[in-house]
């Protein structure tokens, strides 16, 4: 074997495409961009939502709703969650933090998901109606910081 004998791999080696060589090209006349119009231009790109010209769906629909500019986010944290502790802690948010039960940064709720079978004394920031039955319930208290 020598070097006149080397050859690509089938596959390897593709033509380009000769755009705009005359009809007997095959991509001769548009060059591939098919008739006139918009998309036979240069630079052919359009904002996302662009229909044409016609007003876009997301102008045509109304506007719904509005933020609240007054809400407060919590960190959720449910009764059940609460099992972890044995009974007669007293659980405030940094143990709660600091157990992975919740992430620290916002304030704590507690809401009423589930059974609670320890007396455990709860310090959060806010309860729920029946969070606070089931800690009661249990023989616990609730305490809002």
């Amino acid at each position: 074997m020598n070097l006149s004998q080397l050859e690509n791999t089938p596959g390897s080696h593709k033509k380009r495409k000769r755009i705009g060589c005359g009809p007997g090209s095959g991509h001769g006349k548009t060059s591939c961009r098919g008739g006139k119009g918009q998309f036979a231009r240069t630079g052919k790109s359009h904002r996302r939502g662009f229909e044409g010209g016609q007003t876009p769906l997301y102008r045509r629909l109304p506007k719904r709703g509005f933020t609240n500019i007054f809400a407060r986010d919590y960190e959720i944290v449910n009764v059940d969650a609460l099992n972890r502790f044995p009974a007669g802690t007293e659980v405030t948010p940094e143990l709660v933090y600091s157990s992975g039960i919740a992430k620290e940064g916002l304030p704590l709720k507690i809401l009423g998901k589930g059974k609670l079978e320890q007396k455990l004394t709860v310090v959060a920031h806010k309860f729920s109606k029946s969070a606070k039955e089931l800690i009661e319930k249990a023989g616990g208290s609730c305490k809002e910081i």
